[in-house]
């Protein structure tokens, strides 16, 4: 088979998207499989300002922050081994997981 194989990772928790790309890992290189990463991609930041009042204190407002964290790892020279290994993990419910071949 030896084809690459990239995982891309995205959640609004970092310590699941770390966790996450540690099962994976661990997972790969026990089928013998070569793998690169996790390497962080840049975060996301969204930053959304709300009035506190709606008719009063018009100067009064809040932010509010949401970051998206993410991660990729590449698999080279994978097996049918790994891709059973990779398709058997169960990862939290918080993470997308994005497999391309």
């Amino acid at each position: 088979m030896s084809q690459k194989i990239r995982i891309k990772l995205k959640s609004f928790d970092h310590n699941l998207v770390d966790k996450s790309a540690e099962k994976i890992v661990k997972a790969v290189r026990s089928t013998d499989a070569v793998v690169s990463g996790p390497v962080p991609l840049p975060t996301r930041k969204q930053i959304f300002t709300v009035n506190r009042s709606t008719f009063v204190n018009k100067k009064a407002r809040e932010q509010f922050q949401l970051c998206t964290f993410k991660r990729i790892i590449d698999i080279y020279s994978s097996t049918p081994k790994t891709i059973d290994a990779l398709m058997k993990l169960e990862l939290p419910s918080g993470v997308e997981v994005d497999i391309k071949c």
